[in-house]
Protein backbone atom coordinates (compact mmCIF):
# COMPACT_ATOMS: atom_id res chain seq x y z
CA UNK A 1 0.00 0.00 0.00
CA UNK A 2 1.13 3.53 -0.75
CA UNK A 3 1.91 5.90 2.10
CA UNK A 4 -0.94 8.43 1.94
CA UNK A 5 0.90 11.25 3.71
CA UNK A 6 1.94 14.15 1.48
CA UNK A 7 5.11 16.05 2.35
CA UNK A 8 5.23 19.78 1.62
CA UNK A 9 8.56 21.60 1.63
CA UNK A 10 8.09 25.30 2.38
CA UNK A 11 5.63 27.18 4.58
CA UNK A 12 4.87 30.20 2.41
CA UNK A 13 1.53 30.92 0.68
CA UNK A 14 1.78 27.96 -1.72
CA UNK A 15 2.81 25.55 1.03
CA UNK A 16 0.10 26.75 3.40
CA UNK A 17 -2.59 26.46 0.75
CA UNK A 18 -1.37 22.97 -0.18
CA UNK A 19 -1.46 21.83 3.45
CA UNK A 20 -4.97 23.15 3.93
CA UNK A 21 -6.18 21.51 0.73
CA UNK A 22 -4.66 18.12 1.59
CA UNK A 23 -6.28 18.18 5.03
CA UNK A 24 -9.64 19.19 3.55
CA UNK A 25 -9.49 16.13 1.27
CA UNK A 26 -8.96 13.84 4.25
CA UNK A 27 -5.26 13.15 3.74
CA UNK A 28 -2.41 14.05 6.06
CA UNK A 29 -0.11 16.93 5.17
CA UNK A 30 3.38 17.09 6.66
CA UNK A 31 4.53 20.67 6.28
CA UNK A 32 8.30 21.13 6.56
CA UNK A 33 9.59 24.67 7.16
CA UNK A 34 13.21 25.65 7.81
CA UNK A 35 12.27 28.80 9.75
CA UNK A 36 10.48 28.97 13.09
CA UNK A 37 7.59 30.86 11.47
CA UNK A 38 5.11 30.21 8.70
CA UNK A 39 4.25 32.72 6.00
CA UNK A 40 7.21 32.63 3.63
CA UNK A 41 8.45 35.76 1.91
CA UNK A 42 5.40 37.95 2.71
CA UNK A 43 6.12 37.32 6.39
CA UNK A 44 9.92 37.33 6.26
CA UNK A 45 10.08 40.51 4.16
CA UNK A 46 7.35 42.17 6.26
CA UNK A 47 5.00 43.00 3.39
CA UNK A 48 2.57 45.73 4.37
CA UNK A 49 -0.22 45.26 1.83
CA UNK A 50 -0.95 42.85 -0.98
CA UNK A 51 -1.09 43.71 -4.66
CA UNK A 52 -3.52 44.75 -6.07
CA UNK A 53 -6.22 45.14 -3.41
CA UNK A 54 -3.96 46.62 -0.68
CA UNK A 55 -5.28 44.08 1.82
CA UNK A 56 -3.22 44.00 5.01
CA UNK A 57 -0.56 41.34 4.37
CA UNK A 58 -0.28 40.20 7.99
CA UNK A 59 -4.03 39.64 8.21
CA UNK A 60 -3.95 37.61 4.99
CA UNK A 61 -1.04 35.48 6.17
CA UNK A 62 -2.66 35.00 9.58
CA UNK A 63 -5.74 33.68 7.80
CA UNK A 64 -3.62 31.17 5.88
CA UNK A 65 -1.66 30.19 8.99
CA UNK A 66 -4.81 29.74 11.07
CA UNK A 67 -6.09 27.22 8.52
CA UNK A 68 -3.18 24.84 9.25
CA UNK A 69 -2.15 25.54 12.85
CA UNK A 70 -3.93 23.05 15.14
CA UNK A 71 -5.48 21.43 12.06
CA UNK A 72 -5.65 17.69 12.83
CA UNK A 73 -4.86 16.93 9.18
CA UNK A 74 -1.60 18.92 9.21
CA UNK A 75 1.64 18.08 10.98
CA UNK A 76 3.97 21.06 11.24
CA UNK A 77 7.70 20.48 11.31
CA UNK A 78 9.39 23.81 12.04
CA UNK A 79 13.13 24.52 12.17
CA UNK A 80 13.56 21.59 9.82
CA UNK A 81 15.95 21.41 6.87
CA UNK A 82 15.69 18.65 4.25
CA UNK A 83 19.04 17.05 3.47
CA UNK A 84 18.26 14.04 1.30
CA UNK A 85 15.64 11.65 -0.02
CA UNK A 86 15.21 8.14 -1.30
CA UNK A 87 12.35 6.00 -2.53
CA UNK A 88 9.73 6.39 -5.23
CA UNK A 89 6.16 7.59 -5.61
CA UNK A 90 4.05 6.03 -2.88
CA UNK A 91 7.07 5.50 -0.63
CA UNK A 92 9.35 8.52 -0.22
CA UNK A 93 11.72 8.69 2.75
CA UNK A 94 12.94 12.24 3.24
CA UNK A 95 15.95 12.82 5.44
CA UNK A 96 16.06 16.07 7.41
CA UNK A 97 17.57 17.83 10.39
CA UNK A 98 15.18 19.25 12.98
CA UNK A 99 16.61 21.44 15.73
CA UNK A 100 19.99 19.81 15.14
CA UNK A 101 18.70 16.23 15.22
CA UNK A 102 18.54 13.93 12.16
CA UNK A 103 15.04 12.63 11.36
CA UNK A 104 13.25 10.79 8.57
CA UNK A 105 9.88 11.82 7.11
CA UNK A 106 7.79 9.34 5.15
CA UNK A 107 5.18 10.15 2.53
CA UNK A 108 3.72 9.01 -0.75
CA UNK A 109 4.20 12.29 -2.64
CA UNK A 110 6.09 15.55 -2.24
CA UNK A 111 5.13 19.15 -3.06
CA UNK A 112 8.00 21.65 -3.32
CA UNK A 113 6.89 25.16 -2.37
CA UNK A 114 10.25 26.78 -1.71
CA UNK A 115 9.49 30.17 -3.21
CA UNK A 116 11.82 32.89 -4.49
CA UNK A 117 14.20 35.59 -3.37
CA UNK A 118 14.31 39.26 -4.32
CA UNK A 119 17.10 40.36 -6.64
CA UNK A 120 20.01 42.08 -4.89
CA UNK A 121 20.53 45.33 -6.87
CA UNK A 122 24.09 45.66 -5.66
CA UNK A 123 25.16 42.17 -6.58
CA UNK A 124 26.10 42.76 -10.20
CA UNK A 125 26.34 46.49 -10.63
CA UNK A 126 26.33 49.65 -8.61
CA UNK A 127 24.89 51.92 -11.29
CA UNK A 128 21.88 52.51 -9.04
CA UNK A 129 23.99 53.09 -5.94
CA UNK A 130 22.00 50.80 -3.65
CA UNK A 131 24.92 50.27 -1.30
CA UNK A 132 26.27 53.80 -1.77
CA UNK A 133 23.28 56.07 -1.18
CA UNK A 134 21.03 55.77 1.87
CA UNK A 135 18.02 57.11 0.02
CA UNK A 136 18.14 54.42 -2.69
CA UNK A 137 15.98 51.57 -1.42
CA UNK A 138 14.12 48.57 -2.86
CA UNK A 139 10.46 47.59 -3.00
CA UNK A 140 11.19 45.28 -0.05
CA UNK A 141 12.70 48.09 2.00
CA UNK A 142 9.69 50.26 1.25
CA UNK A 143 7.30 47.50 2.36
CA UNK A 144 9.02 47.39 5.74
CA UNK A 145 8.65 51.17 6.05
CA UNK A 146 4.94 50.96 5.25
CA UNK A 147 4.51 48.16 7.79
CA UNK A 148 6.20 50.32 10.42
CA UNK A 149 4.08 53.30 9.32
CA UNK A 150 7.28 55.28 8.89
CA UNK A 151 7.98 56.12 5.24
CA UNK A 152 10.87 58.63 5.48
CA UNK A 153 14.22 59.30 3.90
CA UNK A 154 16.78 57.01 5.57
CA UNK A 155 19.41 59.75 5.32
CA UNK A 156 17.66 62.30 7.51
CA UNK A 157 14.34 60.86 8.76
CA UNK A 158 12.30 63.45 6.87
CA UNK A 159 9.31 62.89 4.60
CA UNK A 160 10.45 62.89 0.95
CA UNK A 161 9.14 65.59 -1.36
CA UNK A 162 9.92 63.57 -4.49
CA UNK A 163 10.06 59.80 -5.01
CA UNK A 164 11.01 57.81 -8.10
CA UNK A 165 10.46 54.15 -8.86
CA UNK A 166 12.79 52.47 -11.35
CA UNK A 167 11.40 49.37 -13.02
CA UNK A 168 13.01 46.12 -14.19
CA UNK A 169 15.95 46.09 -11.79
CA UNK A 170 17.25 42.54 -12.12
CA UNK A 171 14.63 41.57 -14.70
CA UNK A 172 14.63 41.70 -18.51
CA UNK A 173 18.38 42.05 -18.31
CA UNK A 174 20.43 39.93 -20.70
CA UNK A 175 23.74 41.10 -19.29
CA UNK A 176 23.13 39.40 -15.94
CA UNK A 177 21.19 36.47 -17.44
CA UNK A 178 17.75 37.35 -16.09
CA UNK A 179 16.03 37.80 -19.44
CA UNK A 180 12.57 37.12 -18.03
CA UNK A 181 9.92 39.54 -16.76
CA UNK A 182 9.32 39.12 -13.02
CA UNK A 183 5.62 39.74 -13.60
CA UNK A 184 4.67 41.48 -10.35
CA UNK A 185 7.06 44.45 -10.14
CA UNK A 186 5.00 46.88 -12.24
CA UNK A 187 1.96 46.15 -10.14
CA UNK A 188 3.90 46.42 -6.88
CA UNK A 189 5.33 49.78 -7.88
CA UNK A 190 1.89 51.14 -8.73
CA UNK A 191 0.53 49.77 -5.46
CA UNK A 192 3.41 51.28 -3.50
CA UNK A 193 3.06 54.60 -5.30
CA UNK A 194 -0.47 54.78 -3.92
CA UNK A 195 0.88 54.00 -0.46
CA UNK A 196 3.54 56.70 -0.79
CA UNK A 197 0.77 59.16 -1.62
CA UNK A 198 -1.04 58.20 1.60
CA UNK A 199 2.13 58.80 3.63
CA UNK A 200 3.32 61.87 1.72
CA UNK A 201 0.26 63.68 0.34
CA UNK A 202 2.27 66.50 -1.24
CA UNK A 203 5.15 64.50 -2.71
CA UNK A 204 5.84 64.26 -6.43
CA UNK A 205 5.86 60.58 -7.42
CA UNK A 206 7.35 59.18 -10.63
CA UNK A 207 7.61 55.70 -12.13
CA UNK A 208 10.31 55.26 -14.79
CA UNK A 209 9.50 52.23 -16.90
CA UNK A 210 10.49 50.29 -20.03
CA UNK A 211 6.96 48.93 -20.47
CA UNK A 212 4.22 48.83 -17.84
CA UNK A 213 3.06 45.23 -17.69
CA UNK A 214 -0.28 45.03 -15.93
CA UNK A 215 -2.14 41.78 -16.42
CA UNK A 216 -5.68 40.67 -15.69
CA UNK A 217 -7.63 43.22 -13.67
CA UNK A 218 -4.56 45.07 -12.39
CA UNK A 219 -4.96 47.68 -15.12
CA UNK A 220 -8.14 49.05 -13.57
CA UNK A 221 -7.37 48.05 -9.98
CA UNK A 222 -4.08 49.91 -9.53
CA UNK A 223 -2.62 51.33 -12.77
CA UNK A 224 -5.32 53.85 -13.68
CA UNK A 225 -6.20 54.75 -10.06
CA UNK A 226 -2.51 55.49 -9.40
CA UNK A 227 -2.52 58.02 -12.24
CA UNK A 228 -5.99 59.47 -12.08
CA UNK A 229 -6.71 59.48 -8.34
CA UNK A 230 -3.24 59.64 -6.83
CA UNK A 231 -1.46 61.73 -9.47
CA UNK A 232 1.47 59.37 -10.04
CA UNK A 233 3.56 60.33 -13.07
CA UNK A 234 4.55 57.48 -15.41
CA UNK A 235 7.59 58.22 -17.59
CA UNK A 236 8.67 55.84 -20.33
CA UNK A 237 12.42 55.90 -20.09
CA UNK A 238 15.63 54.13 -19.19
CA UNK A 239 17.37 55.08 -15.97
CA UNK A 240 21.07 54.40 -16.39
CA UNK A 241 22.71 55.90 -13.31
CA UNK A 242 21.98 57.45 -9.94
CA UNK A 243 24.43 59.90 -8.41
CA UNK A 244 24.41 62.05 -5.29
CA UNK A 245 24.37 65.82 -5.68
CA UNK A 246 24.04 67.87 -2.54
CA UNK A 247 20.96 66.75 -0.65
CA UNK A 248 19.40 65.07 -3.67
CA UNK A 249 19.78 62.01 -5.85
CA UNK A 250 20.09 62.63 -9.58
CA UNK A 251 18.43 60.02 -11.79
CA UNK A 252 20.22 60.01 -15.14
CA UNK A 253 18.91 58.28 -18.23
CA UNK A 254 16.84 58.72 -21.37
CA UNK A 255 13.24 59.75 -21.83
CA UNK A 256 12.43 57.36 -24.67
CA UNK A 257 9.16 59.07 -25.54
CA UNK A 258 10.77 62.48 -26.10
CA UNK A 259 14.06 60.85 -27.23
CA UNK A 260 16.26 63.04 -25.10
CA UNK A 261 18.56 62.64 -22.08
CA UNK A 262 17.12 63.27 -18.64
CA UNK A 263 18.55 64.25 -15.29
CA UNK A 264 15.91 64.38 -12.58
CA UNK A 265 16.56 65.33 -8.92
CA UNK A 266 14.84 63.10 -6.35
CA UNK A 267 14.72 62.76 -2.57
CA UNK A 268 14.25 58.98 -2.69
CA UNK A 269 14.55 56.25 -5.32
CA UNK A 270 12.81 52.88 -5.02
CA UNK A 271 14.24 50.05 -7.12
CA UNK A 272 11.63 47.61 -8.43
CA UNK A 273 13.71 44.48 -7.91
CA UNK A 274 12.73 41.27 -9.67
CA UNK A 275 12.38 37.66 -8.57
CA UNK A 276 15.02 34.95 -8.57
CA UNK A 277 14.95 31.32 -7.37
CA UNK A 278 15.61 31.06 -3.65
CA UNK A 279 18.58 29.12 -2.36
CA UNK A 280 16.08 26.65 -0.93
CA UNK A 281 14.55 26.14 -4.37
CA UNK A 282 17.92 25.35 -5.94
CA UNK A 283 18.91 23.09 -3.05
CA UNK A 284 15.64 21.11 -3.03
CA UNK A 285 15.77 20.70 -6.80
CA UNK A 286 19.13 19.03 -6.37
CA UNK A 287 18.01 16.93 -3.40
CA UNK A 288 14.94 15.56 -5.18
CA UNK A 289 16.58 15.30 -8.59
CA UNK A 290 14.12 17.57 -10.34
CA UNK A 291 15.20 19.56 -13.36
CA UNK A 292 15.84 23.30 -13.21
CA UNK A 293 15.42 25.68 -16.10
CA UNK A 294 18.19 27.96 -17.35
CA UNK A 295 17.39 30.53 -14.67
CA UNK A 296 17.51 28.09 -11.76
CA UNK A 297 13.76 27.79 -11.16
CA UNK A 298 12.21 24.31 -10.97
CA UNK A 299 11.25 23.11 -14.44
CA UNK A 300 7.77 21.68 -14.85
CA UNK A 301 7.10 19.25 -17.67
CA UNK A 302 3.56 19.81 -18.84
CA UNK A 303 3.69 23.26 -20.42
CA UNK A 304 0.57 25.38 -19.90
CA UNK A 305 -1.62 22.30 -19.35
CA UNK A 306 0.33 21.02 -16.35
CA UNK A 307 2.25 23.64 -14.44
CA UNK A 308 3.11 21.60 -11.32
CA UNK A 309 4.47 18.18 -12.38
CA UNK A 310 8.24 17.67 -12.45
CA UNK A 311 10.39 15.06 -14.17
CA UNK A 312 10.30 12.96 -10.98
CA UNK A 313 7.06 11.02 -10.56
CA UNK A 314 5.34 11.93 -7.31
CA UNK A 315 7.26 15.19 -6.85
CA UNK A 316 5.36 18.38 -7.68
CA UNK A 317 6.19 22.09 -7.47
CA UNK A 318 3.92 25.04 -6.74
CA UNK A 319 4.29 28.79 -6.51
CA UNK A 320 7.26 31.00 -7.28
CA UNK A 321 9.75 28.12 -7.10
CA UNK A 322 8.71 27.40 -10.72
CA UNK A 323 9.14 31.02 -11.88
CA UNK A 324 7.85 34.51 -11.21
CA UNK A 325 4.37 34.34 -9.67
CA UNK A 326 2.02 36.52 -7.69
CA UNK A 327 0.01 35.35 -4.68
CA UNK A 328 -2.94 34.40 -6.88
CA UNK A 329 -0.72 32.22 -9.07
CA UNK A 330 0.87 30.55 -6.06
CA UNK A 331 -2.40 29.68 -4.36
CA UNK A 332 -3.91 28.36 -7.60
CA UNK A 333 -0.84 26.24 -8.36
CA UNK A 334 -0.94 24.80 -4.83
CA UNK A 335 -4.48 23.57 -5.43
CA UNK A 336 -3.42 21.90 -8.67
CA UNK A 337 -0.41 20.27 -6.99
CA UNK A 338 -2.63 18.89 -4.22
CA UNK A 339 -5.00 17.24 -6.70
CA UNK A 340 -2.16 15.66 -8.64
CA UNK A 341 -0.38 14.50 -5.48
CA UNK A 342 -3.54 12.85 -4.19
CA UNK A 343 -4.05 11.31 -7.62
CA UNK A 344 -0.64 9.65 -7.81
CA UNK A 345 -0.98 8.30 -4.27
CA UNK A 346 -4.34 6.75 -5.07
CA UNK A 347 -2.93 5.17 -8.22
CA UNK A 348 0.16 3.94 -6.40
CA UNK A 349 -2.06 2.22 -3.84
CA UNK A 350 -4.03 0.25 -6.45
CA UNK A 351 -2.65 -3.30 -6.96
CA UNK A 352 -1.35 -3.99 -10.46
Amino acid sequence: MANENIIIIGGGPAGLEAARGIADLGYKAILVEKRDRLGGTPDEAQYAALTPDLRNAKEAMDEMRDAVIDNPGVELMMNTTVTGTEGVVGDFKVKAVQNGNPIEIEGGAVILATGFQHFDPGRETQKYGYYEHDDVITLVDAEKMFTADNFVRPSNGEKPKSVAFIQCVGSRDRQIGNEYCSKVCCGMSSKQAIEVRHHCPDAKIYIFYIDMRMYGYWENEIYWPAQEEHKVNYIKGMATEIIKKGDHLIVKGEDTTLRRPMEVPMDMVILAVGMEPSEGTKEMADVFGVNKNKYGFIDTIGGPLNTVSTNVEGVFAAGACTGPADLEDSVSAAGSAVMKAVGVIRKAGVPA
